[in-house]
């Protein structure tokens, strides 16, 4: 016990009196401050008005009465196409002619959109915005058609519209696009600064040939508090900062945590007696950051991508963490509901270290009988 925490505090001291770990807070910091805005407004849409009717300027206000976009008027589609590939505007809206009288006569009407699907977030919303403002236009005319028939004012409603839904946010209510990324990158960003570190620590316990148990351990431990600390920064102290919706407690935060940096310490233990090299270790961490950001399930979900694929997303830590960690703290789940999760992680963690460890007392024989030969 004496070895372990006299290991224990002289590690963490070096590790204070380089505080090298705050580089993860300043870099995720600047990352985030991009989302700041909480969503994106006032996009600007190219409109090509070719019926200047009172159905195109309604439709042309509805556009810009929704926050998310600002219409720009031109007088042509050919200079809209040029400013769309330049990145000038994210669509081009044409308003094609007769677009009123086909309204009133009952027929059908295309209204041809182009969008750059290369912005996603812009693309999506950009969508759902034309389609409620047309919807909107299209059920004022269709009202009016309705009452020319003999429909009273409430039928035509009724008629219209049958149902009035209501939407309840569950999973991070409001448009904070980032309160969706977020949690899957920190998780993210913890896994793969502890395996480094941890990997660090095991190189350096290696290189002083067969250190004592609690040698080991008391370095591996001291990396916890650390980390422990980058997390009620990270989970907590700057999302509440930022705005996000957080439903978990500092201390509830902080008891997640603690099994999910167990999983990655012994994930560490094992990347470091496979690949046993340095410069293997480290150029391969440095590869496979962002494929573990898709298999975490943040982008992508879990239960979409094949079964192999799923197996292997299954296997690392930050697949659990994510999912344990979004939902007590994005979704409002007790934290019975994510006992399953943290004990795979306790599991995962113990059998990625039983595994190195097995690794190299397997390897160690060998290396003994090359020194003995040479």
């Amino acid at each position: 016990m004496k070895l372990w925490w006299q290991t224990l505090t002289n590690t963490l001291s070096g590790m204070l009196q380089k505080p090298m770990w705050m580089m993860l807070i300043g870099s995720l910091c600047l990352m985030s401050v991009v989302y700041m805005h909480d969503t994106v407004w006032d996009l600007p849409v190219a409109v090509v008005d070719q019926d200047h009717s009172p159905a195109s300027r309604m439709l042309i206000r509805q556009l810009n009465a929704t926050p998310k976009m600002t219409a720009v008027i031109y007088p042509g589609l050919p200079e809209a196409q040029r400013d769309l590939g330049l990145r000038k505007v994210f669509a081009v809206l044409v308003l094609p002619q007769d677009l009123e009288k086909k309204m009133l006569a009952g027929n059908a009407v295309s209204l041809p959109v182009f969008g750059d699907a290369t912005n996603r977030m812009a693309n999506g919303q950009i969508q759902v915005d034309v389609l409620a403002a047309w919807q909107q236009v299209l059920g004022h005319y269709n009202r009016a058609l309705m009452q020319q028939q003999g429909f009273s004012a409430r039928q035509a409603a009724v008629v219209l519209t049958p149902f009035i839904g209501q939407t309840q946010d569950l999973f991070n209510p409001g448009i904070s696009f980032a309160a969706i990324v977020f949690p899957g990158l920190l998780v993210m960003m913890m896994q793969h600064t502890l395996l480094i570190a941890s990997v660090r620590v095991n190189i350096t316990l290696r290189s002083q040939g067969q250190p004592p148990l609690a040698v080991t351990l008391g370095a591996l431990s001291a990396l916890i508090p650390v980390w422990l600390f980058l997390s009620l920064v990270l989970f907590g102290l700057w999302p509440w900062l930022l705005g996000y919706r957080q439903t978990a407690t500092l201390p509830e935060l902080l008891l997640l945590t603690l099994p999910f940096q167990l999983a990655v310490l012994g994930l560490g233990k094992l990347v470091t007696e496979c690949l046993h090299r340095i410069e293997h270790i480290y150029l391969s961490l440095s590869f496979i950051t962002t494929p573990v950001y898709y298999l975490s399930g943040t982008l992508w979900p879990v239960q979409s991508m094949p079964d192999w694929v799923r197996g292997f997303a299954m296997m690392l830590p930050s697949t659990w963490g994510t999912r344990m960690i979004a939902g007590v703290n994005q979704m409002g789940l007790p934290l019975r509901e994510v006992s399953g999760d943290v004990m795979m992680l306790l599991l995962l963690g113990a059998g990625y270290a039983l595994l190195g460890l097995l690794i190299a007392r397997l390897r160690d024989p060998r290396r003994r009988r090359k020194t003995a030969v040479s």
